[in-house]
């Protein structure tokens, strides 16, 4: 895709803009200036040629299931999303000042040594677990997705954008990804899956070791988008550095099976062969990070279908209301001996109750002690006793 200049970045309250951070095929990255609190920020701002009411509606859903998985800590960071003053959808992130890795005008980049892929790559698939058990697919799983924070850690970034306009403009993504892209989805025989998205990310993980993509070739001339399409549906991909072990070596072109049933079921069964191979390397294994199973939302995220264009949040909360009083305690478990009882508001306020009353028979007796004793202290006093 032929470079383009950056689109005018959108006046945004609360923000100072500073510079472009990139452009993309369906969006720019600007650099702002959060003003309270305050903190540089990613803005990614759709093209002004792509909105329109549907485009907006999936906008909409893609957003909430970003600030759904954002929490997880190997996936970019989303603050606030909404549309500026002139119609353009916005998404405003944690700045990550690098990517990964740096690809020249040749494509190639500096490969990373191995146990840093290891580590990188266990991070992706747990990130990429935790979405696919939400019912999130990623669809552009590539190594510049893949951002540095400002700490260092990776993070995947860019769900949602693609997933979202791949109804209407899914040439347009097969094309920006096509290195990285499963067989199956380069001929259009699915948009995604988790297979295709195991494909994604073993094919990744290889350019991060190998410094190019699996079915690139060293001729620049051979690497054409319809070129390494062919190569990828039809040809293996091309050996990796000696210096890659044989246990890693395994992973990856397991991943990159041409039959997906014969890649890795999931992401979780890709990161444990990558911890696997950390520990038959003698290297520290990097630990899983999934989120509980109450994290995932009842219902599938990705269903547009009665997802309405929605503007600004207005607060139900009248103005003149008092501070608002504490909730009812939710139903809690206790354990009794084997079995287990439930605890509910009406248990405590019994326990409350008891204590009450327990507190006011105290101090009625001690009054009555204390009443003993001043009539006796009297009696002595008088000589009577």
């Amino acid at each position: 895709m032929a470079h383009r200049p950056p689109s005018q970045p959108p006046v945004l309250s609360g923000y100072d803009y500073r510079f472009p951070l990139g452009t993309g095929g369906f969006a720019d990255v600007f650099l702002y200036e959060q003003d309270m609190p305050r903190r540089s920020v990613a803005v990614k701002v759709l093209l002004a040629s792509l909105v329109d009411a549907d485009v907006l509606r999936m906008f909409n859903a893609e957003a909430d299931v970003m600030a759904k998985l954002s929490p997880h800590p190997s996936i970019l960071t989303v603050h606030a999303a909404s549309i500026s003053a002139d119609g353009r959808p916005y998404l405003v992130m944690e700045y990550c000042p690098s990517p990964l890795i740096r690809r020249d005008e040749n494509g190639a980049s500096d490969p990373i040594p191995v146990d840093r892929a290891l580590h990188v790559g266990i991070k992706m698939a747990s990130a990429l677990e935790t979405a696919h058990r939400a019912g999130v697919l990623h669809r552009d799983i590539k190594p510049s997705n893949i951002l540095l924070t400002a700490f260092g850690s990776p993070v995947l970034s860019d769900f949602g954008i693609a997933t979202s306009l791949a109804s209407s403009h899914h040439e347009e993504v097969f094309a920006m990804s096509v290195p990285w892209s499963a067989p199956e989805v380069l001929q259009e025989q699915t948009t995604g899956t988790v297979q295709s998205e195991v494909w994604a990310l073993g094919a990744t993980i290889y350019t991060l070791v190998a410094g190019h993509a699996p079915f690139e070739k060293p001729d620049r001339a051979e690497n054409s988008r319809a070129k390494q399409r062919q190569r990828i549906i039809r040809e293996r991909p091309r050996p990796l550095p000696s210096h890659v072990p044989e246990v890693v070596v395994q992973a990856l072109m397991t991943t990159m099976s041409k039959n997906p049933a014969s890649r890795q079921r999931s992401m979780l069964q890709l990161a444990r062969e990558l911890q696997q191979a950390q520990s038959d390397l003698g290297l520290a294994v990097t630990p899983l990070e999934l989120a509980v199973d109450e994290w995932a939302p009842s219902s599938s995220p990705t269903d547009f279908g009665n997802t309405t264009v929605r503007g600004a949040v207005v607060s139900t909360v009248p103005v003149t209301s008092e501070r608002t009083r504490t909730p009812a305690a939710p139903l809690g478990r206790r354990e009794t001996g084997g079995s287990t009882v439930i605890a509910h508001q009406g248990d405590r306020l019994a326990d409350r109750h008891r204590l009450s009353a327990a507190s006011i028979a105290g101090i009625v007796a001690g009054a009555v002690v204390l009443a003993v004793g001043a009539a006796v202290f009297a009696l002595v006093q008088s000589g009577v006793v």
